[in-house]
């Protein structure tokens, strides 16, 4: 339901811009977000923008070089990725959810988005 793309392989320092579109989901009232999963390792969270676009979080990893938006006009959402490093490197999920209180105290758990992307691999080679 969720279609992540614009992975690609890079090299350390270099930016990429990654969108999501929502085919047969209106992401108006969810909290949309990214998580990603290198190999041999868990999901990681990585940002989620509230449904209304004002908050946006990010983890400690990406903060200050990932900046995560939307387009409700578009059913989208993109993040974007600078200064990218070479642990960077994972299959990146665009994910949905619905912005509840239970989304806002749990917002970094994977039990809260209901939809999930493919995935879309990025690597950033030194």
């Amino acid at each position: 339901q969720l279609q992540a793309s614009g992975g690609g392989m890079v090299q350390t320092g270099e930016s990429l811009r990654l969108s999501c579109s929502a085919p047969g989901i209106t992401l108006g009232s969810s909290a949309v977000g990214w998580y990603r999963q290198a190999p041999g390792q868990a999901h990681e969270w990585i940002s989620c923008i509230s449904s209304s676009g004002s908050g946006t979080l990010y983890a400690n990893s990406v903060k200050g070089r990932f900046t995560i938006s939307r387009d409700d006009a578009k059913n989208t959402m993109d993040l974007q990725m600078s200064s990218l490093k070479p642990e960077d490197t994972a299959v990146y999920y665009c994910v949905a959810g619905l912005y509840t209180s239970d989304f806002i105290n749990n917002y970094y758990s994977p039990v809260v988005y209901d939809d999930w992307g493919q995935g879309t691999q990025v690597t950033v080679s030194s």
